[in-house]
Order: C-alpha cells, then sequence, then structure tokens
C-alpha cells in the first residue's frame, strides 16, 4: 500500500499524490473520499495537446480537486493546492484565474480552499466532511 510518506515532497504534483494515497488508506472512515476528483487542467503541454485540451472545454485557473459532496450550505468542496513553498508568495500562490475561480464557486454555493500541502488539503477534506449543522 502506498502511504504519503512514501512521496519526496518536492513538487505540487507529489503532494497531491500524498493526498491521494491519504484518501485511499482513509476510505473506511470517509467512504465519501471516492468520489473526489482531479481536473487535470494543470502540467506541461505541447501546443497542440494544449489547443486540443482548450477545444474540449478546458479552463485557465480550474481548481485541482473536486468533491461533489453537499455539506451545511455548499453543494461541494473545490481544492486548488499549492506547494507549501507558495504560502506567503503572492496570492499565496495562486494566479488571477485560480481566485477567479475560487470568488464564483463560493458564489454559486460551493466550498473552495486554496490549501498549502497535502496535509493542509487533508486537514479541510476532514473538516468538510465532519461538518454537522
Amino acid at each position: 500500500m502506498i502511504t504519503p510518506e512514501s512521496f519526496k515532497l518536492d513538487t505540487e504534483e507529489s503532494h497531491q499524490k500524498a493526498l491521494m494515497s491519504w484518501c485511499a488508506l482513509n476510505l473506511d472512515k470517509y467512504p465519501e473520499l471516492r468520489w473526489l476528483h482531479h481536473s487535470p487542467n494543470g502540467g506541461y503541454r505541447n501546443k497542440r495537446e494544449a489547443a486540443n485540451f482548450k477545444i474540449m472545454g478546458v479552463k485557465s485557473g480550474f481548481p485541482d480537486l473536486i468533491l461533489l459532496v453537499p455539506r451545511g450550505e455548499w453543494h461541494g468542496l473545490l481544492i486548488e493546492l499549492k506547494h507549501p513553498s507558495m504560502k506567503g508568495k503572492k496570492n499565496d500562490g495562486a494566479s488571477e484565474a485560480q481566485l477567479g475561480w475560487g470568488e464564483f464557486l463560493i458564489n454559486g454555493g460551493y466550498g473552495f480552499k486554496l490549501c498549502h500541502g497535502w496535509k493542509d488539503a487533508r486537514d479541510t477534506l476532514v473538516q468538510y466532511l465532519e461538518w454537522r449543522e
């Protein structure tokens, strides 16, 4: 079984892999995590592939992780995951497009959180899933 500790946490990608491995290990406690989905909007692509994704509907700045499980006033939770080293930098590492999506989602009744590192994202998911009215 791959554990979060298996990853060298030197990239945003490695933090996301650590988070998803933690989710897999905690499905018994939080079965809703099976619905956590990654939107592969980021990453480096050649021009042809990038153009194709744009035609298919990929939008700049869309959050990395989507959990369409309602809690309280929210229809679901979306997370933009950043490397911990981005905390304290301009916009805590978020682009204007990412901040725009966050504002749009919150105004539309979704939870949105900019998280720094897998543990911050894990804590956000736990807090969200354990939300009791």
